[in-house]
């Protein structure tokens, strides 16, 4: 992975907190990205070359006018005033190459000088195990703080450590043993000649491959989850964003923001799920 500067941009030294999806179930992640950068205002400092991302070009996702900056499957922007790094991935990973990427960004963090890394993702509501009808926008999250993956900062906010996180697990063991460096070679055959359990879900996910890999690092990581369907994932973005603030204790509510709370909508979304229904059909 290498990482290109913009023209007459630079590193920030300050940001040593970095946030980054990880694709999944409605692209909750992405679109939680695209919010945070457009209300913080963050400015774009470079991009990512990547060989284990898919190729994808577009128009800038944050501009109201045709300037002919293009948008690249993996950008880097930087919140100086809140001392964060962005970065927002655009298309999906090789197959095959999930813990290859995840190294390569774990790498990419440490040089960078980064402390901490937040990862955001959204989980499939047909996995869910419980449902607390009290509050069905629960946050759940997965922290490298303590061994059992819980965190005191976490759980005062009131979110919910992922249940299905088992260290002790054979999937998740063995995703930590190739973050660390070892070889598994025999061992990974017999999981492609196996079944996938259950249980082997969730650290088959690529939030699981990044946490692992930036933890075996020695980076703080912390995954912020909400579960959710196919559809209008718009509120859940909401969600994860607004979690994200709170756990940083940031703020990126503007008086002149055009969404809810003052966050600031990014221009790409107006066309994101097409124009609205035709009423005169019903």
């Amino acid at each position: 992975m290498e990482f290109v500067l913009e023209q007459g941009k630079q590193l920030h030294a300050n940001c040593t907190t970095l946030i980054l999806p990880a694709l999944s179930i409605g692209n909750v992640g992405q679109l939680s990205i695209d919010l945070l950068i457009s209300s913080l205002k963050a400015e774009k400092i470079g991009y990512l070359d990547e060989p284990s991302i898919l190729p994808c070009v577009g128009n800038d996702a944050y501009g109201f006018g045709p300037e002919g900056v293009l948008a690249l499957p993996l950008e880097a922007y930087d919140s100086c005033s809140d001392s964060l790094t962005l970065v927002q991935q655009r298309s999906p990973i090789v197959q095959g190459m999930m813990t290859e990427f995840a190294k390569n960004l774990a790498n990419f963090a440490v040089a960078s000088g980064k402390k901490h890394v937040v990862v955001l993702s959204s989980l499939d509501s047909g996995r869910r195990q419980k449902i607390e009808l009290s509050n069905n926008m629960q946050i759940y999250y997965l922290s490298s703080t303590n061994v059992d993956g819980t965190d005191s900062d976490c759980e005062k906010l009131g979110w919910k450590r992922l249940q299905e996180y088992d260290p002790a697990q054979r999937r998740w063991k063995y995703l930590s043993d190739l973050a660390d460096g070892v070889s598994m070679q025999e061992e990974s055959s017999s999981f492609e000649e196996e079944d996938v359990l259950d249980e082997d879900y969730y650290p088959s996910l690529p939030f699981a491959a990044l946490f692992s890999c930036c933890k075996a690092k020695g980076l703080k990581v912390t995954c912020i989850f909400s579960y959710c369907s196919e559809g209008d994932n718009i509120p859940d973005s909401f969600l994860l964003a607004e979690a994200s603030c709170k756990l940083l204790g940031k703020n990126p509510y503007t008086s002149n923001g055009n969404g809810d709370n003052g966050w600031v909508i990014p221009y790409s979304w107006r066309t994101m799920y097409g124009p609205p229904p035709d009423m005169s059909l019903f």
